[in-house]
């Protein structure tokens, strides 16, 4: 359950291993604070956790359910951040999204980290590396968490316009295939992206104020830069919407185009032979008195006169664009 739990004092990591229940009052020291981290807890593991750090049981809740929607509360003394990291698995075209719940009070942070979207080992391997950045305390971790969040949606991004090229290049492509089961995926996955980006928006915006506890006002301009990182993205995801939804409408346009095409290009040849089917069928009838019906040039005649036609046709169809 706990993967980490180590107390960090003027910018430096505590020697030895924390116990959790000396956790809480190992953060009541000045210059120090506590980062607990867990992974995919159980209601009982985790009850342990709250009741060190005396969290609200509605956020206890949210942290176990993992269900989400990126937000920011404040419960009490206590802030919650929910995060959604994101993964893209470029051969099934498929997006992986995690969970990450950060509990942030008076002297601690607690992470809580549902699924293998965005690990948080090296976020704290790089932070560990930063005196200074711990010196920063609680908001100066939590800031570290959600600019690295933050930086895996452009991979995600990235692959997502790639994905959509390929698509838009098959939509117009001579090759007559229909893409639109794979349309349908990607809107569908760029949907959850969208998801997963545009309400961590207000919750950025919230964390550059001044008024949400425990948030130095010194990390407004470091949150807002993150802010504008996510801006972009979010831009982006937009327009991957709008670019899926117009070439859905262009696949389905070149759909009916080539059946058009098909239509017509079938109506050619059925007029080319309905001529000769139609001489033949008249001279099949087999009634005695026909008009040269006993000439010697007449099934040559005949036969001439349905070439002919059925050249003539062909021709004209060509040049009309019909075959």
């Amino acid at each position: 359950m706990i993967v980490d739990c180590a107390v960090y004092e003027d910018g430096c990591r505590r020697a030895g291993d924390l116990a959790l229940d000396d956790a809480f009052e190992a953060g009541r020291d000045d210059d120090a604070f506590v980062w607990i981290g867990l992974h995919e807890p159980t209601s009982e593991e985790f009850e342990a956790v709250r009741l060190e750090f005396g969290l609200h049981e509605l956020a206890v809740e949210d942290a176990i359910k993992a269900h989400q929607r990126p937000k920011l509360e404040v419960y009490g003394d206590t802030l919650l951040l929910v995060l959604k990291p994101a993964r893209y698995y470029d051969e099934t075209d498929d997006i992986e999204l995690g969970e990450i719940l950060l509990f942030v009070g008076d002297g601690f942070i607690v992470s809580v980290r549902h699924g293998e979207a965005t690990g948080l080992t090296e976020v704290r391997r790089t932070v560990e590396g930063s005196r200074e950045r711990l010196r920063g305390g609680p908001d100066a971790v939590l800031h570290a968490i959600v600019d690295r969040v933050v930086d895996d949606y452009f991979p995600v991004g990235r692959a997502l316009e790639e994905d959509i090229e390929e698509v838009e290049a098959d939509v117009f492509s001579p090759d007559r295939t229909n893409s639109a089961e794979r349309i349908f995926k990607l809107k569908r996955e760029v949907l959850e992206f969208s998801r997963a980006t545009g309400p961590l928006a207000e919750a950025l915006d919230d964390l550059c104020g001044d008024q949400i506890p425990h948030i130095d006002g010194a990390m407004s301009s470091y949150f807002r830069d993150v802010r504008d990182h996510l801006e972009r993205i979010v831009e982006q995801t937009d327009n991957d919407r709008e670019l899926l939804t117009n070439i859905l409408t262009a696949n389905l346009t070149q759909v009916g185009v080539r059946q058009n095409e098909d239509m017509r290009r079938i109506s050619a040849w059925v007029a080319i032979i309905a001529v000769p089917t139609m001489i033949a069928g008249v001279y099949g009838m087999n009634f005695e008195f026909m008009p040269e019906l006993r000439w010697t040039f007449g099934y040559p005649l005949i036969v001439g006169i349905m070439v002919t036609i059925c050249v003539t046709l062909y021709f004209r169809f060509r040049r009309s664009g019909w075959l």
